[in-house]
């Protein structure tokens, strides 16, 4: 999420700042694509950024070796299962906005992480 916020403030908006500047210098904004356009994309990256930033404000880091209760399956944890159809998967359970199954992580709230 730190790496996602510092794309978008550092990188992003700059570029898209620059591009408005750019189109408003250009005259009529009403069809103004370039000027519309960047205007509507600084609206969702500050919307992204502000999101971020609170989410970042509340978020703890857990270590999964803290954990005493082994008997049961928690945020963080690391965990083998086999489907019906016999085959071994092995995934990480992690918060909704970090789950990427294109690298075993699953959300929290996943019909598989809950079962």
């Amino acid at each position: 999420m730190r790496e996602e916020l510092r794309e978008l403030m550092q990188v992003e908006r700059p570029k898209i700042v620059e591009i408005v500047s750019w189109a408003a210098g250009n005259g009529d904004r009403s069809e103004n694509g370039d000027y519309l356009y960047g205007k509507r994309r600084l609206r969702e990256i500050d919307r992204r950024a502000r999101f971020l930033s609170k989410r970042l404000e509340h978020a703890l880091v857990v270590d999964p070796a803290a954990q005493t209760a082994r008997d049961r399956v928690f945020f963080g944890a690391r965990v083998s299962y086999i489907d019906e159809e016999d085959i071994s998967h092995d995934v990480t359970i992690v918060g909704c906005d970090e789950a990427d199954m294109t690298r075993g992580e699953i959300s929290l709230v996943s019909p598989v992480a809950r079962a």
